[in-house]
């Protein structure tokens, strides 16, 4: 199993303690550093080198979207660096701004997720693969919302289209999204153009920015820009 390196920034002592005993219980996962704001976590990324960065959204100095903004400077500075942000709030802003620059090695998760067993883990492997992950919770609500609300394509979308653009928003492989509905890939395959048709955007076989095109359209007529 790949190893890695991780730096983890929270400011509250309890949850950034319960988080660095999570990830240390990884094999192969060592951590090299943690941090309760901003300035040290960038500081730490520079001096330590890590492959991922485990972020909460909301840090000293201003308590308002400090890993927000060390994921888009980490994006130009250290672009190898993965970052998994942990979050509270269920607040498409906060993920569309995090994948603005790209999804690829970035992920989201809500905090209440972090103890589910193997959430954790694999959002950040996920990450330090290269991959994106968003939490799944966060995509499904997304699309229960916007289908109530929209009286546009996603309407149109099956209960089985749903579930499949909620796995492919959270950055599933068609082959994990088969294996979980235990349907052949090629169905998954199936499933996906008929959903990028129905919601007019063309389609891609590059995850990440299917996630972010997915994501996109949700959030199209959003007031939060």
């Amino acid at each position: 199993m790949t190893s890695f390196r991780i730096v983890i920034a929270e400011d509250n002592l309890l949850v950034r303690a319960g988080i660095q005993a999570l990830v240390a219980t990884e094999t192969g996962v060592e951590v090299v550093g943690a941090c309760s704001g901003y300035d040290a976590l960038m500081a730490c990324v520079d001096q330590e080198k890590p492959d991922v960065v485990v972020t909460d959204i909301r840090m000293p100095p201003t308590m308002t979207d400090e890993g927000i903004r060390a994921a888009t400077a980490l994006r130009a500075t250290h672009p190898e660096v993965a970052v998994l942000v942990l979050s509270q709030f269920l607040d498409p802003a906060y993920l569309l701004a995090l994948i603005a620059q790209g999804s690829s090695r970035r992920g989201y998760l809500l905090k209440e997720r972090i103890a589910a067993p193997g959430e954790l883990s694999s959002a950040v492997r996920t990450v330090a693969a290269g991959g994106s992950f968003i939490d799944p919770v966060v995509v499904d609500s997304l699309v229960s919302a916007k289908a109530r609300n929209d009286s546009g394509p996603l309407r149109q979308l099956t209960p089985r289209e749903r579930e499949t653009l909620t796995e492919v928003a959270a950055g599933r492989s068609n082959l994990a999204i088969a294996a979980g509905f235990n349907v052949t890939e090629r169905a998954v395959e199936k499933y996906i153009n008929s959903i990028f048709v129905k919601l007019g955007l063309r389609g891609d076989r590059d995850t990440n920015r299917r996630v972010k095109a997915v994501l996109m359209f949700l959030d199209s007529d959003s007031s939060v820009k």
